[in-house]
């Protein structure tokens, strides 16, 4: 995907991934097929529980408040992706297209992006705490890490500048 472009930015390829991955991995109807058909005991099970983490939804059982901080978790996630791309220097000042600090900026931005993202929802969402944004960010860290490097490879080969 990111290797047929050559007029693409590092900053656009990365955003489009990222809201990919947002809208077809954290779809209620991704997560719920990942809860009931994969094993969260297995390495494959728990990553395809993962995948659906950024999840966003339409009606729930939760309060008015907790959706929404859902929903806005997975638009800061692909927000923040964008920001991250565009201020990690690495993709914008390799000397050549296609290098290493392409790859580590774009999955960078995602960990950051994830971490942010579930840190400021956290403190939106119903009886928030401290304690608990600090465990979100930990769990969006872990997103990052786990998820970031599918942006890492969408950003290789991207031009530099501005997306």
């Amino acid at each position: 995907m990111a290797l047929t472009n050559r007029y693409k930015t590092a900053v656009g390829a990365g955003t489009l991934t990222a809201l990919v991955l947002v809208l077809v991995f954290g779809s209620p109807w991704y997560a719920d097929w990942a809860r009931d058909n994969t094993n969260g005991r297995t390495a494959g099970g728990w990553f395809l529980q993962l995948l659906a983490w950024p999840g966003w939804r339409f009606d729930s059982g939760d309060s008015v408040q907790d959706v929404f901080a859902a929903d806005l978790k997975a638009i800061l996630v692909v927000a923040l992706t964008a920001l991250f791309l565009y201020l990690l220097p690495g993709s914008q000042l390799a000397r050549a297209r296609g290098t290493l600090s392409q790859f580590f900026a774009g999955w960078a931005a995602y960990i950051f992006a994830g971490a942010f993202a579930a840190l400021l929802t956290a403190l939106v969402q119903s009886n928030p705490s401290l304690l608990g944004a600090f465990q979100a960010a930990g769990v969006g860290a872990g997103y990052g890490l786990f998820v970031g490097w599918i942006i890492g490879i969408a950003t290789l080969g991207a031009r530099r500048g501005r997306g």
